[in-house]
């Protein structure tokens, strides 16, 4: 039996999450208490007592959910969870997969992802990005759809999440174009996203090239454990390419359903998503049922996914 470890993105916050396993576990709160020193802030407080409008903000969203995640990821390995074959992050997801990887540190991750949702939200005026879900329609449709839409302006396919789920980002007007060319497609449902942050679209570009200059100025590592990279759905260890995909990550898509095909490949049979909600779970049962997933958000959950890989 093989295991293999996937952490969250963007979209799996929400206020009180995490919060038996804070109370249980003291690597958790020393976790939290690591990144608030990082940040200036009290993490804890925001991720416990909101507002949930602030803990909203990309910039802040984005270190929660990574030290929630390598959080959790610690308390596995103090629990003695199985070393994994393998990791990968769903876009922000892919930051906590480095930093279980050794390539990155967790105070060098928080600092980087802080900067990375700032950057997101500068390079779009509020109000002039979109982004929305398309389900029902294949990745060649969606694609499509977004070519006709397009019309001098940017949409495309940004996350390719599993068959039949696609999300697309881009300028507002184009994306609400691509909605209804979805629907004429055949998408049995086209469903704007509450976000402003085109995000893994080429209007990050310019976010891209600055987010570069900090990711060549921190102290990167060769991988111990193969990381798959959203970019390429490839397994990578070698600091250089690690860091160029995670340049192109942010204006390219994410290739989530061949990442997960990637991570079977290699004799996986377990799945645990590390990190809050559940919704790389959800994903999971639509890519490839043969896998068996956990999720170790709280400690019965963790206490559990521990005991089934050591079946």
């Amino acid at each position: 039996m093989k295991t293999s470890i996937l952490f969250p993105g963007q979209g799996s916050q929400s206020i009180g999450m995490l919060s038996d396993a804070y109370r249980e576990f003291k690597l958790v709160r020393d976790s939290f208490a690591e990144a608030s020193d990082v940040l200036g802030f009290d993490m804890w407080s925001l991720v416990s007592e909101g507002p949930l409008g602030e803990l909203n903000q990309t910039e802040n969203t984005q270190p929660a959910i990574l030290t929630g995640s390598v959080a959790l990821y610690r308390v596995w390995q103090s629990l003695g969870g199985d070393v994994p074959c393998c990791v990968a992050g769903h876009s922000l997801g892919e930051y906590s997969a480095l930093v279980a990887a050794e390539a990155l540190s967790f105070s060098d991750a928080v600092k980087l992802v802080q900067l990375r949702g700032q950057l997101m939200q500068k390079a779009v005026p509020l109000g002039q990005g979109a982004m929305a879900a398309i389900i029902g329609l294949d990745d060649e449709g969606v694609i499509a759809a977004c070519d006709q839409a397009s019309q001098g302006d940017v949409v495309s396919a940004v996350n390719f999440n599993a068959p039949g789920q696609v999300v697309i980002a881009g300028s507002k007007v184009a994306v609400e174009r691509a909605i209804v060319s979805c629907k004429e497609a055949g998408a049995k449902r086209a469903l704007p996203l509450p976000v402003s942050v085109p995000a893994h679209s080429a209007l990050m570009k310019q976010a891209a090239a600055r987010l570069e200059e900090e990711l060549r100025a921190i102290c990167f590592e060769d991988a111990s454990i193969p990381v798959v990279q959203n970019v390429s759905a490839s397994l990578e260890r070698d600091k250089s390419v690690l860091i160029d995909n995670l340049v192109k990550q942010l204006y390219s898509p994410v290739q989530w359903t061949q990442s997960v095909k990637r991570v079977a490949e290699q004799g996986t049979t377990v799945i645990v998503e590390c990190g809050p909600g559940k919704v790389l779970a959800g994903l999971l049962k639509r890519i490839d049922r043969n896998l068996v997933g956990y999720n170790i958000e709280n400690p019965d959950k963790l206490r559990e996914a521990i005991l089934g890989t050591k079946q």
